[in-house]
């Protein structure tokens, strides 16, 4: 097999319990008319019709800034504008209607898209459309009259989820209507952030014209907390990624767990950022309750509490306190408002390039809630960074845990040497390894 035909073949495999994650999970995406121009944006389109056939159900948000610009100026329009918001009149809301109009049947031909030998072949997906949004006129401010320029009221999640378990994607464009039947010109990221909240969406994923939040480096941030984004990136000259972060934040305010920023304009970005580990932009999350740290001295009895019932099951060997004193620069935890509630080790051995993962345990209350996957990827993270290239694990119990996370079955002959010589053949551990 060649290397190109290996490399797609490990992708696929490797993307599975993502699939598996994503499936029959709400997700709202977000962007602007500037992206629709973009060459890329029929590969969005291909990848949205990917994600549908995978079962996750989808709500399109699409903004028309640059094309109701370009209606106003063949009108002859002056576009106005207060603190960066259009001030909608009647002549101003006839560009309005017809740029989202033309975008939403532009957006809806997309992906309508079947020709033989294309990405969509196949794909038959129904694109829904409608008064979903209820709007109310943002008023006057400052002593400056919007007109029909408005903010979200309520959207109708009942329609909206009835579209969306009859396996169809919603578009929403930027419009809304009040119950006395006027339209109303809406920002974008407000009819997202809204649709998001109202729907207990699991995701709201904004494509802006960059990568994804960058350090002072200019190094992308492929993680970060709720509090570090409202510190750093909420305030800004750009107003364009001010509105989109906004939008992000007060969706995880507001119940929605993740959001991403991802690039509209990287070819594939979107499937990388939901199917690989690393992902291709930003994620954003609430602020941890749980927080995953090396342990300390102080925290031996909450290990001990831990682990003691699984070392009277047999599950673990049993350590004294003298020895997870002598070897708590080993163990990660996750604190949970000052209580531990799962530990790891790791042990490195570096004349082979190896580590051991041992003593993985979770406080019986706090089972589940994949804290012991995110326990191992921390050890994961942390064995690579000692310049490890592969982690071994020795169990009686857990095998299947440990498979399922993507360890190899391996012989005690695979140890390092100095564990070899201390692996227990009365107790026969089942060893397994995975390369990292």
């Amino acid at each position: 097999m060649e290397n190109a035909s290996k490399d797609y073949v490990k992708w696929f495999r490797n993307s599975a319990p993502y699939i598996n994650t994503h499936r029959g999970k709400t997700f709202v995406l977000m962007f602007a008319g500037d992206a629709v121009e973009d060459p890329n944006f029929r590969n969005i389109i291909h990848d949205i019709a990917l994600l549908n056939s995978l079962g996750v159900r989808l709500v399109i948000v699409h903004g028309a800034r640059p094309q109701i610009e370009s209606r106003c100026k063949l009108r002859g329009i002056t576009p106005r504008f207060h603190n960066d918001m259009r001030i909608t009149d009647a002549d101003t809301l006839e560009c309005v209607k017809d740029a989202a109009g033309s975008l939403r049947t532009h957006i809806e031909a997309l992906l309508t898209t079947g020709l033989a030998n294309s990405p969509m072949y196949g794909a038959q997906i129904r694109v829904c459309s409608g008064n979903f949004v209820i709007a109310k006129p943002l008023g006057i401010h400052d002593g400056v009259d919007f007109c029909n320029t408005g903010e979200v009221r309520r959207v109708d999640t009942e329609a909206i989820n009835r579209l969306l378990q009859a396996g169809a994607i919603v578009l929403l464009s930027a419009i809304g209507y009040s119950p006395t039947g006027e339209v109303f010109n809406l920002s974008y990221e407000d009819v997202a952030t809204q649709t998001a909240v109202s729907l207990h969406a699991d995701k709201l994923i904004a494509l802006g014209h960059q990568v994804g939040l960058l350090d002072d480096n200019g190094d992308l941030i492929r993680f970060a907390e709720l509090k570090t984004v409202k510190q750093k990136f909420t305030t800004c000259d750009d107003q364009y990624l001010l509105g989109v972060m906004q939008a992000l934040v007060q969706s995880c305010e507001h119940g929605v767990k993740r959001s991403h920023l991802i690039s509209y304009v990287e070819d594939g970005a979107l499937l990388q950022e939901l199917f690989t580990r690393d992902g291709a932009g930003t994620l954003i999350t609430e602020d941890q309750y749980e927080q995953i740290r090396t342990a300390q001295i102080s925290d031996v009895g909450g290990i001990l509490e831990i682990i003691q019932p699984l070392e009277a099951e047999g599950k673990l060997v049993k350590r004294s306190r003298e020895m997870l004193e002598q070897e708590i620069n080993h163990f990660t935890v996750i604190d949970r408002d000052g209580m531990i509630i799962a530990c790891a080790a790791l042990y490195p051995y570096p004349e082979n390039g190896s580590g051991e993962i041992a003593c993985v345990a979770t406080h019986n209350d706090y089972r589940g809630a994949d804290r012991g996957e995110r326990l191992l990827a921390a050890l994961e993270t942390n064995a690579a960074a000692l310049g490890l290239n592969k982690v071994f694990i020795l169990t009686t119990r857990t095998a299947h845990w440990f498979q399922e996370q993507g360890f190899l079955p391996a012989t005690p002959e695979d140890l390092p040497p100095k564990k070899q010589a201390l692996y227990n053949y009365q107790r026969n551990s089942k060893v397994f390894l995975k390369q990292i």
